[in-house]
């Protein structure tokens, strides 16, 4: 019997890859914004693993938390291949 792929079973228990965009400052340079871009599986919409690390980055870090983007990927779905529509020469 076939071992079934681990992140196919996060897929199926409802977990998705999410993508949070976060812009920061640091305290003693208030006018230079800053990103940090971090991914995970997590179950949307309560995004719990994302809400930790939040939490987290509060308490730890001495940046500040300006805003924070988040995107995820909702469905099952094949991979979707598609070709560029170019043609480049080497040499």
């Amino acid at each position: 019997m076939r071992e079934v792929d681990r992140d196919f079973a996060e897929q199926i228990r409802g977990l998705r890859l999410t993508t949070a965009e976060v812009t920061y400052y640091m305290p003693d340079h208030p006018a230079l914004l800053q990103t940090f871009v971090w991914q995970t599986q997590d179950l949307a919409p309560k995004y719990p693993r994302l809400t930790r690390f939040l939490d987290f980055w509060k308490s730890e870090i001495d940046a500040v938390i300006h805003t924070v983007r988040i995107a995820h990927q909702g469905l099952i779905r094949p991979a979707e291949w598609r070709f560029a529509d170019c043609q480049m020469r080497l040499n």
